[in-house]
């Protein structure tokens, strides 16, 4: 299976579940993607969504992989959309972690619209540890991260000067709105099993998504972890003991 991350962090968001997927027997694969993470983050760059996926496909390709299982978290869920839209008989099956899969309902934080907007480089300059903490906490729900696992994300994301390559990142909210119609219907059509785990307290890609995930993609599998703790943005790295299964048995499943 290849686990997509998210923005703006790295692969290590799935370190907790990773080991209970190779528990189960299955091979996997992800990556940092380029400007995130421990990744080469070239500047000046135009970023994309669209060399993102080139990179998946040429991941696969060194891997031998002709199909796998994607599992996406928010960036990450963008690059699996266009893998989708491209070539969907490659996926045999899909996992949505929150993400901005229809961008109508995709409600960036004051801090991502600083760091896309004119003054994001400096706001990105101004971006220490103790301010990328307080942004991380802002998208996490009941269960607060432990200040090890905040203080591995903010490294990620500065590592090979990463500060000043986040707002280019950011460019994908754009690059989303510009492919909305053949990145949604991807989704829409895309004739395997698909899968949402989904953070309700999550103010950017939460609740107010459920309602389109289930008129939008009825036969889809939905797991809402609203509950012991609630869940926000970032399912996976607040509450792998939950994930880890809900993603082994839909492996098994649909394999």
């Amino acid at each position: 299976m290849t686990l997509l991350h998210g923005f703006p962090t790295s692969s290590l968001d799935w370190a907790a579940v990773v080991p209970q997927l190779v528990g189960a027997g299955f091979h996997v694969t992800t990556a940092d993607f380029v400007g995130f993470g421990e990744s080469d983050k070239p500047y000046p760059h135009t970023y994309s969504i669209l060399e993102q996926a080139d990179l998946v496909e040429a991941v696969w390709a060194v891997d031998g992989h002709d199909t796998t299982a994607v599992v996406a978290h928010d960036y990450g869920v963008s690059v699996a959309q266009e893998l989708l839209a491209r070539n969907p008989d490659r996926v045999t099956c899909m996992t949505w972690l929150n993400g901005g899969i229809w961008p109508d309902l995709h409600h960036p934080i004051p801090e991502q619209k600083l760091l896309a907007g004119p003054a994001g480089a400096e706001v990105a300059r101004q971006m220490d540890e103790d301010k990328f903490t307080i942004t991380i906490n802002r998208l996490i729900g009941e269960r607060p991260l432990p200040g090890e696992v905040l203080h591995d994300m903010c490294l990620g994301a500065r590592a090979r000067d990463g500060s000043r390559v986040l707002p280019s990142l950011l460019h994908y909210m754009e690059e989303r709105r510009r492919n909305a119609a053949r990145w949604t219907g991807a989704v829409r059509d895309y004739e395997g099993p698909q899968q949402f785990i989904w953070g309700p307290e999550d103010p950017v890609s939460g609740a107010h998504v459920i309602p389109r995930i289930r008129e939008a993609v009825p036969q889809a599998r939905l797991a809402v972890l609203d509950r012991e703790p609630v869940v926000g943005h970032f399912p996976q790295v607040e509450s792998p003991e939950r994930v880890g299964p809900l993603l082994t048995g839909w492996i098994r499943e649909n394999s």
